[in-house]
């Protein structure tokens, strides 16, 4: 069970495109987490689900992060919902997962996971939300997994050295981020045990 593997914690891959690197004063634009599955001793992808996020009007939105990000806040396509919604429905579906596997507690896996984690402790703070599904401090973290496995820690050459497709253009949106980094995370987790 994939609760034995991670000591009753359910591995849930993050990933968020923010307006700034500062948690407390810059906005959540995205996020995306994609869950993780067992079957026949390995660990595979399971279903994902992302949100595009309305800024708040008192956190910051830099315009270099749009610039790299790419991303228009305006465009009608992103259909951007408040960050409390999005937040009460991503737990919901975690905790349906954590149940399936019988697992305690989430625990936040990602690329710098120290940056998605803050950022989504700052958001609960905001939204008043006191139940969050993941740990409040352990974390795994692909720049340590890749390192050790591949000796690179930037996300693109860990793809690489794994074969890992790795599209640069698709890069920084938070749903294809989540995506090959739980690739990374379930390719390495799979050839250390084996």
């Amino acid at each position: 069970m994939l609760k034995d593997r991670f000591r009753k914690f359910l591995p849930v891959v993050v990933d968020l495109e923010t307006g700034g690197f500062n948690s407390k004063k810059n906005a959540i634009l995205e996020i995306a987490i994609q869950l993780i599955d067992f079957k026949n001793g390995k660990l595979i992808l399971g279903d994902s689900l992302r949100y595009h996020i309305q800024p708040s009007s008192d956190l910051l939105v830099e315009q270099e992060s749009l610039d790299f990000l790419k991303l228009d806040l305006n465009n009608p396509l992103r259909m951007p919902v408040n960050e409390g919604f999005a937040l009460k429905e991503l737990f919901k579906f975690i905790n349906k997962q954590k149940k399936k596997y019988e697992c305690t507690r989430a625990i936040l896996v990602g690329h710098n996971a120290f940056f998605d984690h803050s950022f989504l402790f700052e958001a609960c703070k905001r939204n008043n939300i006191k139940k969050s599904p993941f740990h409040p401090f352990s974390l795994i973290d692909t720049v340590s997994l890749g390192v050790l496995a591949t000796r690179q820690t930037v996300l693109a050459r860990i793809c690489k050295e794994l074969n890992i497709p790795y599209d640069d253009n698709e890069a920084h949106s938070a749903t294809y981020d989540a995506n090959v980094t739980a690739q990374v995370f379930c390719k390495i987790f799979n050839q250390y045990d084996a």
